[in-house]
């Protein structure tokens, strides 16, 4: 029986927005070849993540984690900041 807690998902985005208490959006950017052309496409999603202490500002890299439903939106958790805005 392995432990869920090891499969859990991390993705790397920067921070677009941190107006809501203790919520950022963060955009996680993703990049794919496209099927029959074969050049890169570039796309990004939006991730609303909970960051309990408001440490992340915009402009932030941060890493985040897949977690349990903490309101409508939330389904991710800021982990660290990896690298500040300058």
């Amino acid at each position: 029986m392995t432990d869920t807690r090891n499969r859990r998902k991390v993705r790397v985005g920067v921070v677009v927005s941190d107006a809501r208490d203790k919520t950022v959006t963060v955009e996680v950017p993703n990049s794919a070849k496209h099927p029959r052309y074969d050049k890169i496409v570039r796309s990004a999603t939006k991730l609303h993540a909970h960051d309990e202490t408001n440490d992340a500002n915009v402009g932030d890299t941060v890493r985040i984690m897949e977690t349990r439903p903490i309101s409508k939106q939330k389904r991710w958790r800021v982990v660290e900041v990896v690298e500040r805005a300058r």
